[in-house]
This record gives C-alpha cells, sequence and structure tokens, in this order.
C-alpha cells in the first residue's frame, strides 16, 4: 500500500507552518510499502496532529491523503474501519487502553477481533518486554512505560501494510528500548510493512530509509 500526500496544511497550525520550511507540510510526497520513515518534529510542528490526519481523526486540514484507494478526508465509516483493521494500525502517544481492564484483556479484545497472532505468541510478546507479571493488572494501576509496552503489542495484534507510531518509546529505558524496538522491526517485516515513526529527538531505533524534518 503506498501512502501519497498532497499539500498537507492543518488548519491550526497554518501560520506555524508558513513561518519555516517542512519535510512534509505543504509538499507532495510518495512512501512505498517497506519504507521505514522517521519524523524528527519538535515541540509545536503537529507531530501528533500528523499521525491523527493519517489515521483519520482529524479533518481539520487542507490537501489530501491517499493510503491507494482510500482517500483522507472523503472516506466513509465502513472504509475508515476497513483500512485500520487491515492495513494502517498504531501506537498514539496517549496510547488509549481502557484503565479499568487488566493488562491481558486490553490485547485480548484486540487479538480476539483480529485472530492474526495466536494467544501463546501474545503472551511470548508480554514475557519480552518483561510484562507478562502485569497481565492481571489493570491499565490503570501500571506505570506508564509499562502501559507503553502494552500499548505497543496491542498494535502488533492486527494485520498492517503500514505501522504509526507517535513517541512510542518515550518512558522506556535504553533496555527496554532495545527490546519493544526489536519486537517491532521483527513483526514489521514479518508482515513486509512500512512504518512511521514521529519523535522530538533522531534517533536509530530503526533501520530507518528516511529521515524528514517534520
Amino acid at each position: 500500500m503506498q501512502l501519497s500526500l498532497k499539500q498537507i496544511i492543518p488548519t491550526p497550525l497554518r501560520e506555524r507552518i508558513n513561518a519555516y520550511n517542512s519535510g512534509i507540510w505543504k509538499q507532495s510526497l510518495n512512501f512505498f510499502k517497506g519504507e521505514r520513515i522517521f519524523l524528527q518534529a519538535p515541540s509545536g510542528t503537529g507531530k501528533t496532529t500528523l499521525v491523527h490526519i493519517l489515521y483519520g481523526l482529524r479533518t481539520d486540514f487542507e490537501g489530501m491523503v491517499y493510503w491507494d484507494a482510500y482517500k483522507l478526508p472523503g472516506s466513509g465509516v465502513e472504509d475508515l474501519s476497513k483500512l485500520r483493521a487491515m492495513y494502517v494500525s498504531v501506537i498514539f502517544q496517549d496510547l488509549r487502553l481502557f484503565p479499568e481492564l487488566t493488562a491481558w484483556e486490553n490485547l485480548e479484545i484486540k487479538r480476539q477481533l483480529t485472530g492474526t497472532v495466536s494467544e501463546a505468541d501474545m503472551e511470548g510478546w508480554m514475557a519480552r518486554l518483561g510484562i507478562k507479571d502485569k497481565s492481571d493488572s489493570p491499565a490503570r494501576t501500571l506505570s506508564y512505560g509499562e502501559q507503553q509496552r502494552v500499548a505497543i503489542i496491542r498494535a502488533l495484534l492486527q494485520p498492517f501494510e503500514w505501522l504509526l507510531m507517535d513517541e512510542p518509546f518515550s518512558h522506556l529505558d535504553h533496555a527496554n528500548i532495545e527490546k519493544a524496538a526489536a519486537l517491532i522491526n521483527e513483526v514489521v517485516q514479518h508482515n513486509g510493512a512500512g512504518m512511521i515513526m514521529a519523535d522530538l529527538d533522531d534517533n536509530d531505533h530503526f533501520p530507518y530509509t528516511r529521515k524528514i524534518w517534520l
């Protein structure tokens, strides 16, 4: 699946964007399946806004986004649901876990809905990221870093051709970043998928094919 951006300008950020040269905003770009894109996005440049636009959560922008034949804005509810269920997964900066459900329940809901990962594999991923012992803990009782690891695994429990990530490692130490990045890279490679990683600071967590200043 190819991602095409056509002169995107978020309405709330128009004046700020006009004041500097962005590698994304106001550009016409194509990203191809299998690419690993890093977007360095200083505070206030619209990193989270871009992730929400690409996922179809915001329509307050000029220009167009194309996921192959899916057009944003312009796709109906059914098309958006299919896009999110089959082709595009996301790790939100604010995670969006169900706070009263346990770590296991937050993951099992996604696993049951998609049916793409076995229960044993999911349990193994939790062990790899050091949160298996938190399976029965409500999400609201976990540290933010533990919640991030739950959100990372959840995003991998579905089919996808693109993975969007908004500061997915912000509360992880170096050792846990290495473990999480290795798991993400493994699943992305298995899927033959692409990824877009947006973060404040430059990094080499993945073998990026392009680095762009937002």
